[in-house]
């Protein structure tokens, strides 16, 4: 089971996401309209199918603009739902349930669209020992969020930021000189904790890999399902392998055929699309 995240890391965003949509002076609708004695009790229900998440986030908002409010789950982070389940109630002030609605359902339905979007792509792996991983093609300023609704979707978070360990990728490669002189001066300059993934997108280049060494992880890069079969093979479990780039939902049962260890998909997070939810009195 998935751990929530620390309140202490969420909180910031979700009061973020507040301060911007109630704005300098408030929900003026909401003010205008409803009583602060008006008191509901409000379900925010599944309109289609999905896995859920941003609970967490929603729950936070929830109380963020009303302590007093009591908010009960229903189906948490990483629960599958069908159209017409009600993950969370809300009971108290209406104001205060209407203010913070739109906050609450953005987090969810965009966060419960990634998880489905990963559970898609890692039931295709069934029966093989490749992970599903998400990238850092994130929206900014979410990537805590979003790699936690891949978690609930049941695939790999991969790096959250640059600091978490040594990509070298072609650009680097470039830069650097070649496949030996990267590695290399990776080697030489990496603390003992950091771990080196470098990434290749020919056979040849995966030969001088292995025969420089030092790399732990090697990233095969837009290569056809042959191809990546042949790279497979040709490591043998000398080093962990990682599958990248044009990985569609209908290709991802034929990769992980071919043994890979892991399979990187940028669109978890750059192209799910939002799952429809809706708060209803």
């Amino acid at each position: 089971m998935t751990q929530p995240l620390p309140e202490l890391l969420l909180e910031p965003l979700v009061r973020a996401a507040l301060i911007e949509d109630l704005g300098p002076n408030g929900d003026a609708t909401t003010r205008a309209v409803i009583g602060p004695d008006v008191t509901y009790s409000a379900q925010l229900n599944a309109r289609e199918a999905g896995v859920v998440s941003g609970v967490q986030a929603a729950v936070i908002a929830f109380r963020l603009v009303d302590p007093a409010l009591k908010v009960s789950v229903q189906h948490p982070d990483g629960a599958r739902v069908a159209p017409g389940d009600t993950i969370l109630t809300i009971d108290g002030a209406a104001a205060s349930i209407l203010s913070a609605e739109r906050v609450a359902l953005n987090f969810m339905g965009r966060l419960t669209g990634i998880a489905t979007l990963t559970a898609a792509f890692v039931a295709e792996t069934k029966g093989h020992k490749a992970r599903i991983t998400c990238t850092r093609k994130t929206t900014p300023g979410l990537r805590l969020v979003e790699k936690q609704a891949v978690l609930h979707g049941g695939g790999s978070p991969h790096r959250y930021s640059l600091s978490d360990a040594i990509l070298i990728k072609d650009n680097h490669i470039a830069a650097a000189g070649g496949v030996p002189q990267a590695l290399r001066t990776a080697r030489d300059r990496a603390g003992h904790m950091m771990r080196i993934e470098i990434e290749v997108d020919t056979l040849a280049q995966l030969e001088q890999v292995l025969a420089t060494g030092g790399a732990d992880v090697v990233l095969l890069d837009n290569m056809d399902t042959a191809t990546l079969t042949q790279a497979v093979g040709r490591v043998a479990g000398a080093v962990v392998t990682e599958a990248s780039g044009n990985m569609r939902l209908d290709r991802i049962a034929e990769v992980a055929a071919t043994g890979v260890d892991y399979i990187s998909v940028g669109a978890l997070t750059h192209s799910a699309q939002v799952v429809d939810l809706g708060l209803d009195f």
